[in-house]
């Protein structure tokens, strides 16, 4: 049975900020955001259960932002799988749509290093970075610029925001970025390490899986991905809110992943495309190993200081809601 907001147990400090009970909207809020959230291509129920819950952290987002002139940045942490870019979409569009705010997001995904600038770092540096996803594969320079884009943008400015296309591994050219025109009143970063920090160099001693052990004996990939990711605390340390979507364990990022490798599939056959770099459960296999050691590392340290986290169960269901401090 699915869970919905009213079976939760919301920190009262949250519930506290809208007069001790939950948030809602008319219906005619409820479909305007439904409209807007179609291309998610959720059944009714489930949709309606993720928009109660996200109703109430968009409520929560919305008073915490204040009314500072900059942009507020927000950042969603979840593994793959877990429902970020779902969260985002949909505290997008309520925020928009409930709360009349301009909100742009941007996926750390469409950070990534192009397929050529990739294959250089396999040659220069390791074999193991041809694979797109671990620090040191994205555009971090890239994501602060067109953070300060947004940040000093007038209302009739037009931003570009990088798209990278999964389904051929590589950076969509710069002329199909979609463009946000004027300066957002919230900006959301998602991402499977947003937010994430870097290890010891003891942690880095022993191979936490079979790719680390087979193709990193002496380390050298990860240690440059651990050191790449003191880089990325650039980008992070101007988020003012991190949501943590903070799932089991491992096995179900395993298990959630292939299930988005199958809709890639399902995606691009019903537009009649090619898809030459999507991957077969073998190929996925190989592919999460890459993400084992951080996400373990994320899912051990970031609870602890992420602003709110939404414990996901095993169903794949919003089943606890901690709000930092509480």
């Amino acid at each position: 049975m699915a869970i919905n907001a009213h079976q939760l147990s919301w920190p009262q400090e949250l519930l506290n900020a809208f007069g001790g009970k939950l948030v809602s909207v008319s219906e005619r809020d409820y479909f305007q955001v439904r409209e807007r959230c179609e291309s998610l291509q959720l059944e009714e129920d489930v949709f309606r259960q993720l928009f109660d819950i996200y109703l109430q952290i968009a409520a929560w987002l919305n008073q915490a932002a204040g009314s500072d002139r900059e942009p507020n940045i927000i950042g969603i942490n979840g593994a793959q799988g877990s429902g970020k870019s779902t969260a985002a979409h949909i505290l997008k569009c309520v925020l928009e749509c409930c709360y009349g705010k301009r909100v742009c997001v941007i996926s750390l995904d469409d950070l990534y290093l192009s397929k050529e600038q990739r294959a250089v770092l396999a040659r220069d540096v390791h074999p193991l970075l041809v694979t797109r996803g671990v620090p040191g594969t994205h555009e971090i320079k890239l994501g602060i610029e067109i953070l300060e884009q947004l940040q000093t943008a007038d209302d009739n400015a037009r931003t570009a925001i990088p798209s990278f296309d999964k389904a051929h591994d590589d950076r969509r050219r710069p002329e199909h970025w979609p463009v946000f025109t004027g300066k957002p009143d919230i900006i959301v970063i998602e991402g499977w390490c947003v937010s994430a920090i870097p290890q010891t160099d003891d942690d880095l001693l022993r191979p936490v899986n079979e790719l680390e052990r087979l193709k990193d004996h002496d380390g050298v990939w990860r240690r440059f991905v651990n050191e790449q990711l003191q880089r990325y605390q650039e980008l992070f340390n101007r988020i003012d809110f991190l949501i943590m979507l903070k799932v089991p364990g491992f096995v179900q990022v395993q298990e959630w992943r292939m299930l988005q490798e199958r809709k890639l599939w399902q995606d691009v056959e019903a537009r009649n495309e090619n898809p030459r770099a999507l991957m077969d459960e073998e190929q996925i296999y190989w592919f999460i190993e890459h993400f084992e050691r951080l996400t373990r590392w994320i899912l051990n340290e970031m609870p602890s200081r992420a602003d709110l986290v939404l414990d996901i169960n095993e169903a794949h269901q919003i089943a606890g809601i901690v709000l930092k401090g509480g």
